[in-house]
């Protein structure tokens, strides 16, 4: 945090020294980034948790099909096998993510430079609210399974039955979304940095020689990538209907 935290000011001071800084709350660009920064935490939150739960049905569903389940001990290279499985699917999912995290950065760099700096102070409050919140959920529910099996020796009941389907969903709030929320913050305000550089420049020409500045115009393809690959994120990884 206190690196992203840098790079915003190193931002704002940049657009300070071109007299380009309009940061208030009643301008539309502040508003607006301030509500895509939010909007952005929440997509990456349920995009990365969707990569993980598809991987994971995919792992069951070829255990079914290819794994002997009356084995009475487990086999390695079967459970190295459904790993990978778990691995290849989350890494897909992720890839989609990481390509829309970077076009979307790009895209809002180049549009508005203090719109974007708006978007980045949101990501960066709401990411870190998120996380916290995130990681003492999931290791709530994960707790919560270990009591009932250990200290009320629970197991096979209709509260243990509960407290599985609380650990499926609280393994991934925290062992994969509240802890790549930090690096999301970083690598957004790293990438957006330089871009949002390439825009100050190109506005300040295009200022200095009374022409049309293009910058925002690169952003708008860099958006259309960006909205497929969030849908790819969603909707080409959830799992089938049955």
């Amino acid at each position: 945090m206190v690196g992203a935290t840098t790079l915003i000011f190193s931002i704002i001071l940049l657009l300070q020294s071109k007299n380009m800084l309009q940061v208030q709350l009643t301008d539309a660009p502040i508003i607006l980034g301030l509500l895509c920064g939010g909007a952005i935490v929440y997509w990456f939150c349920g995009a990365s948790m969707q990569a993980v739960t598809t991987g994971a049905y995919r792992a069951v569903e070829f255990i079914k099909k290819n794994m002997d389940l009356d084995k009475k001990e487990a086999d390695i290279e079967d459970s190295k096998t459904v790993v990978k499985i778990c691995t290849q699917y989350a890494q897909t999912g992720m890839w989609n993510i990481f390509i829309a995290l970077i076009s979307i950065t790009l895209a809002f760099a180049l549009l508005n430079p203090n719109f974007f700096v708006a978007y980045l102070i949101s990501i960066a409050c709401f990411g870190l609210f998120q996380a916290i919140y995130m990681a003492n959920a999931g290791g709530s529910w994960d707790n919560a399974k270990k009591v009932v099996e250990v200290d009320l020796k629970d197991k096979g009941t209709e509260l243990h039955a509960a407290t599985i389907i609380g650990d499926t969903v609280g393994d991934p709030f925290k062992d994969t979304s509240s802890v790549s929320l930090n690096p999301i913050i970083k690598f957004s305000t790293l990438f957006g940095l330089l871009a949002t550089e390439i825009a100050i420049e190109m506005a300040v020409h295009a200022r200095e020689t009374h022409s049309m500045n293009y910058a925002p115009f690169f952003s708008i393809p860099l958006f259309i990538i960006g909205l497929v690959f969030v849908w790819r994120s969603f909707y080409s990884m959830r799992i089938p209907e049955v």
